[in-house]
């Protein structure tokens, strides 16, 4: 599985590091680094939706304060 968080100025703004940092925490904690490739990248174009974060591909929008949910409904249910 392959996670992505946009590190663009706007998503920067709005959390993407503690999102990022949160997100290391969870796959590390539930065993899932061999299972989970986490990568940053530049502005994915939705800006006002940021955090813009990817699974799989699949566009969703994250904050420092959703970001568990997000890791077991999106994440951790799909591993």
């Amino acid at each position: 599985m392959k996670v992505t968080v946009c590190i663009g100025s706007s998503c920067h703004i709005k959390g993407s590091r503690p999102v990022v940092e949160q997100l290391q925490d969870l796959i590390a904690k539930e065993n899932l680094n061999d299972k989970i490739e986490l990568g940053g990248t530049f502005c994915m174009g939705k800006c006002q939706q940021g955090v813009c974060v990817t699974v799989d591909g699949v566009f969703h929008s994250v904050s420092p304060e959703t970001v568990e949910a997000f890791f077991e409904n999106e994440i951790k249910a799909r591993v």
